[in-house]
């Protein structure tokens, strides 16, 4: 299934992506998909559904993120060979972990707002793991069993504030449009491999992320496992997985985002996401 979110920012309803690209309303359903649907069992509740039967939503709704406010926005840091490279980092022996914050999603084809000052903003196409049932001490030989889907993120950096003022990365990670999700939640079922998919971004039409997910340090089922040892993970927690290289920080000379660049990325399977980018200040007018 391919599940979303739909409608203006803040009021957004339930829906269903059809084998026909139609979006199907679930709002009589299921109330949101947010983790009160995942711990309810909402997964099994719309996989009985006939889908035929579901009203299709007309016209062409704006996407919101495909998970509301999920409890942990957690990150994994240098989780690709090639990305580590890039930046002279050394490949890491265990999982680089941080957080994001829940207020910095946003939707696949929303704008992304530069924070006042900032020169250094970068790209990152990420895979992102949705968590479907509590997951604490899991094995990595199950930790799948945990998992309800996948989706597209774009981790938004902001690299001065990550790397150059002390303390820890979430600084230049938990600006507001700096998660965005999406299009669809594509539940696992769907994905013969996770650890075989393409993934990309292109920064104005040129593509700067060219790469597979057989990159990955730490595989998905090592990383489920691994984070459930320091925290418990809970319905509709979000993990987004690392990213590939190409982003601007590991280019020479460096570039960073600027106001009127578009970035567009994928993962195959998983669907696009299409962002504008514009300064706080345009915002607030």
């Amino acid at each position: 299934m391919k599940l979303l979110r739909y409608g203006p920012q803040g009021s957004e309803k339930p829906g269903l992506m059809d084998e026909k690209g139609q979006i199907r309303d679930l709002s009589e359903v299921v109330k949101d998909i947010d983790p009160d649907f995942f711990a309810g069992d909402g997964l099994s509740k719309v996989a009985t559904l006939d889908v035929n039967q579901l009203p299709i939503v007309p016209g062409k709704p704006r996407i919101g993120a495909c998970i509301r406010r999920p409890g942990n926005f957690i990150a994994v840091g240098l989780n690709y060979v090639q990305h580590a490279i890039e930046t002279n980092a050394p490949i890491p022996s265990e999982p680089i972990l941080f957080n994001k914050a829940p207020s910095c999603i946003s939707g696949p084809f929303d704008p992304v707002t530069l924070p006042v000052g900032s020169v250094k903003s970068d790209w990152e196409v990420e895979l992102a793991i949705v968590i479907g049932r509590d997951a604490l001490y899991v094995s990595e030989e199950s930790a799948l069993d945990y998992v309800a889907g996948y989706c597209v993120c774009n981790d938004v950096s902001e690299r001065e504030s990550q790397l150059e003022h002390g303390g820890q990365w979430v600084k230049g990670k938990m600006f507001p449009t700096f998660g965005p999700l999406g299009p669809w939640l594509v539940t696992k079922d769907e994905i013969a491999d996770v650890q075989e998919l393409k993934l990309w971004l292109e920064l104005n039409g040129k593509r700067v992320q060219d790469s597979s997910t057989n990159d990955m340090i730490f595989p998905i089922k090592k990383l489920v496992s691994y984070i459930s040892q320091f925290v418990a993970l809970q319905p509709g927690d979000v993990i987004t997985t690392g990213t590939p290289p190409g982003v601007g920080l590991g280019m020479h000379p460096e570039l960073y985002l600027k106001a009127g660049d578009t970035m567009k990325l994928g993962i195959e399977g998983l669907g696009t996401q299409e962002q504008k980018v514009v300064n706080w200040a345009a915002t607030q007018k």
